[in-house]
């Protein structure tokens, strides 16, 4: 049986191939990718959950995040916004449950909770917009947001009072865990490429 004859255009057109393959999987690599394995890597964060918390909102454009300081930005402001409406659910189960004077002074608590930690998000969120990223994580690890739901549920006392609470105050916790990983991961990025240019400097004066 003769063999099939090649054509002198076939090796040019694989490496064509591969090379378009290889460029697809690169350009598939988004900031928000990169950021969330960094997660998963040294914070214990596994990078679905990353990826899911920052993609909740369908009006937020996760995967068009240009760099990770874009990713550290939109989770900042995720953790705002989530934080403010949990507060706002939390009013809504205060006043429904007003007339249980023990079930309101925990859910007034938990108010109080929230209306603090919306403070230190904001401040949080002002200082990673700034660039400012050590002055962000300083703030997050002064008064750790990933707390306040496991505080509004102790604020309930004993029992299954806890469950008056709306469920957002539980999944709060995976949205500060999140904006606060993300954001000690840029301040010791930040802090790696600021010592990594002072050596360079150091070697060049040498």
């Amino acid at each position: 049986m003769a063999a099939a004859a090649t054509s002198p255009m076939l090796p040019a057109l694989l490496l064509l191939i591969a090379f378009a393959a290889a460029t697809t999987g690169a350009a598939e690599t988004s900031a928000l990718d990169h950021t969330c394995a960094m997660l998963g890597e040294y914070y214990y964060v596994e990078p679905e959950l990353c990826k899911s918390v920052l993609c909740a909102d369908p009006s937020e454009p996760c995967h068009a995040t240009r760099d990770q300081a874009a990713v550290a930005m939109l989770a900042a402001r995720l953790a705002v916004r989530n934080a403010t409406a949990t507060k706002g659910l939390v009013e809504a189960a205060l006043a429904a449950h007003a007339g249980n004077a023990t079930v309101a002074k925990g859910i007034e608590s938990c108010v109080q909770l929230y209306a603090g930690v919306v403070a230190i998000l904001q401040r949080a969120a002002q200082f990673v917009a700034a660039g400012r990223y050590r002055e962000a994580g300083q703030v997050l690890n002064a008064n750790p947001p990933i707390v306040v739901p496991d505080r509004c549920d102790g604020a309930m006392g004993a029992g299954d009072a806890a469950a008056l609470l709306p469920r957002e105050n539980d999944a709060f916790a995976y949205m500060a865990l999140v904006a606060h990983s993300i954001i000690n991961n840029m301040k010791s990025f930040y802090f790696a490429k600021y010592m990594d240019t002072f050596h360079r400097m150091m070697k060049t004066e040498d």
